[in-house]
């Protein structure tokens, strides 16, 4: 195992802005359940208004991961590219979790540094001390990025939001890219990247944003366009929630990357997010042969399951395993108390950096 490394403090306040303002479209016999602000998903037989079930967390650790053991390699050895893991400077200053990334993940996303209101506060005014701080990392620590994300409608500055005429949309975007995509163009190992994140309603239909009012659809060849002239050798993903089952959110992607790819092949991959309640497994074999019929490359990118409950665990990385299409898998986070998601427990690794018994289920399912 790989010995722990410490870094030098970098201070870093990422912001979150509320990201779901509109939920509630499910298919018929589905009831959209809300998680919070960020996240709710469409679950089978729920009544309107019923909450979640209550959480059967793990406590106890499961033991030390013994030397030579990696969730990478192992997912690696199953012919996928990686399995990473969400980072920005806040997590990665703290030892024991930068320790985890380095003996456990191949690749890094991260989680806030290079959102728009990260990177482009105002107009033409860019930040990359964040974005800068994890790509240095990664490259020092020979690690994947997955850059996340560049067009969406949350942690979004209110000049874009203003922003009523589509040609100055248009050039905001490109410019936006030109300068956040193409920072990084040629400097890291290896780099995939969300272009757009979280574009559609359940119903399949686009999401009401100032991309979508202003620009139509158009804005999601807009963008593609210019990720793909900033960084022609990058992997271009369109990235999504709800994409758990063989629903019409999928179906409306799916439609919408046919169109898109109709001439020129703008989308590479389909990111589906997999922030899944206990037992909300069941459908993800399905949701990734529909993903993986559009002959895309498909990859589970922000993974955490709540309650980590080692069945629901394998059961996602078995029909990954079984996908061909599906690459790689992306934990969001390392440990608990991390994770957007803390009070539910929904990572591999507990507040004491130790694995739990889902990593210990997993290293047995990959073995």
């Amino acid at each position: 195992m790989n010995k722990f490394l410490a870094f030098v403090s970098l201070a870093l306040v990422a912001s979150q802005a509320a990201a779901v303002t509109e939920w509630g479209q499910c298919d018929s016999g589905l009831t959209c359940v809300y998680l919070n602000d960020y996240y709710s998903q469409c679950q089978k037989g729920a009544a309107t208004g019923t909450s979640l079930p209550p959480v059967t967390t793990t406590t106890v650790s499961g033991p030390a991961p013994t030397a030579g053991t990696s969730l990478n390699q192992l997912l690696v050895s199953k012919g996928k590219k990686f399995w990473g893991t969400a980072a920005d400077a806040n997590t990665i200053n703290i030892a024991a979790n930068s320790a985890v990334i380095v003996s456990q993940f191949g690749a890094v996303t991260p989680e806030n540094s290079m959102k728009w209101d990260a990177t482009e506060p105002s107009r033409g005014s860019f930040s990359f001390s964040g974005s800068d701080f994890l790509v240095n990392w990664a490259v020092t620590n020979g690690k994947l990025i997955r850059g996340h994300t560049l067009v969406w409608h949350s942690q979004l500055p209110s000049w874009v939001s203003a922003i009523t005429d589509k040609t100055t949309l248009t050039s905001v975007i490109q410019n936006h890219i030109s300068n956040v995509a193409g920072r990084y163009k040629g400097k890291v190992y290896g780099e995939l990247w969300d272009v757009c994140n979280e574009i559609f309603n359940e119903d399949g239909t686009l999401r009401s944003s100032v991309f979508s009012n202003v620009l139509g659809e158009s804005f999601v060849t807009i963008a593609y366009e210019a990720a793909r002239a900033s960084d022609p050798t990058a992997k271009l993903y369109l990235n999504d929630y709800n994409l758990d089952s063989d629903n019409a959110k999928l179906r409306g992607l799916v439609a919408l990357v046919g169109r898109v790819n109709a001439g020129t092949k703008l989308i590479d991959g389909l990111g589906t997010q997999m922030h899944l309640s206990q037992g909300g497994t069941g459908g993800v074999k399905a949701a990734l042969t529909a993903l993986a019929a559009t002959g895309l490359d498909v990859a589970i990118t922000e993974l955490d399951i709540e309650g980590a409950v080692p069945s629901d665990y394998t059961t996602v990385i078995n029909a990954c395993v079984a996908t061909p299409n599906c690459v790689s898998i992306t934990s969001w986070g390392v440990s608990d108390p991390n994770s957007w998601r803390a009070s539910s427990s929904p990572l591999l690794f507990d507040a004491s950096y130790k694995p739990k018994p889902a990593y210990t289920a997993i290293v047995q399912a990959l073995s």
